[in-house]
């Protein structure tokens, strides 16, 4: 396993964490998903976690929001040991935590507009419909995605209803960000303008985000911080460019047939500012 000077968000002073994992193992049967695995996110960073399928990606994630149990560790998520909050109070933390589902996960039943009202009404329950409208209004506007308000899921392409999944989970104004797999299934080009709305989100949003993906294209666009997942461990954390430039076989493996990148890329400015729903298992 290969050790590295571990990176913080290139802030001008130590960010605070909004989410410290400490010791997390998950198990199925005999199958160990997640060893003993520990990691921060930094407020207003990009966190992207890389890895293989099948090295506990996305379970990290189910975790993080207590659709899973870890067998041992701990997970606090803006200050709070979320396997000592009482369901109330998970769910009032859940309202501050967005995920952008790998499919989408739009209802297919309802236009664009009535899947973003959906959860604005349920969350933000004090707007009027007139406020309501404005939100819908304003987050299509922000994924470029003003003129499709009235049109039904199945009229959109991949890449439009993953614009407009994330569109539905900024409405509520969440402060942390947790995308699975946000280009999966994605031509290069529709990819590429996904990890443009990424950083978009977090400059306008201030949000503080983790970005499960195997694309290192989408890394190298988003990451102000990777971390390598393998078999269940945090097998190497740092900076883009120590990515780029490890001679490490596995790191390497996932790096190797991309050129024409000088491997000085830091990905986006984190921001400074701190402001104020959940998925496949890897």
């Amino acid at each position: 396993m290969e050790n590295t000077e571990t990176v913080t968000a290139e802030t001008t002073k130590t960010p605070r964490q909004v989410i410290e994992i400490n010791n997390l193992s998950k198990g199925f049967a005999d199958l160990k998903v997640l060893k003993n695995l520990s990691l921060k996110l930094f407020n207003g960073e990009n966190l992207v976690v890389l890895g293989k399928s099948g090295s506990g990606k996305s379970v990290l994630i189910k975790c993080i929001v207590r659709l899973l149990n870890p067998d041992e560790g701990t997970i606090y998520v803006l200050g709070k040991d979320i396997h000592k909050l009482s369901r109330p109070d998970l769910d009032e933390l859940r309202k501050k935590i967005g995920f952008l589902f790998q499919s989408g996960a739009l209802y297919d039943s309802m236009s664009i507009k009535e899947n973003i009202e959906f959860p604005l009404k349920r969350i933000k329950s004090r707007l009027t419909q007139k406020e309501i409208d404005r939100k819908v209004s304003e987050v299509l506007e922000n994924v470029g995605l003003g003129d499709t308000m009235d049109k039904m899921p199945s009229q959109l392409s991949g890449g439009m209803r993953k614009r407009a999944s994330l569109a539905r989970t900024i409405a509520v104004s969440p402060m942390i960000m947790l995308y699975d797999e946000p280009t999966t299934g994605l031509d290069p080009i529709t990819s590429n303008e996904i990890s443009e709305l990424i950083n978009h989100v977090q400059k306008k949003y201030k949000t503080s985000s983790i970005i499960i993906t195997h694309d290192i294209e989408c890394a190298r666009a988003t990451a102000n911080r990777l971390i390598m997942l393998h078999k269940g461990e945090v097998y190497m954390e740092g900076s883009l460019k120590a990515f780029e430039s490890s001679s490490d076989e596995l790191i390497r493996a996932f790096f190797r047939d991309k050129k024409e990148h000088s491997g000085n890329y830091e990905g986006p400015s984190p921001t400074n500012q701190n402001k104020e729903n959940f998925i496949n298992t890897d």
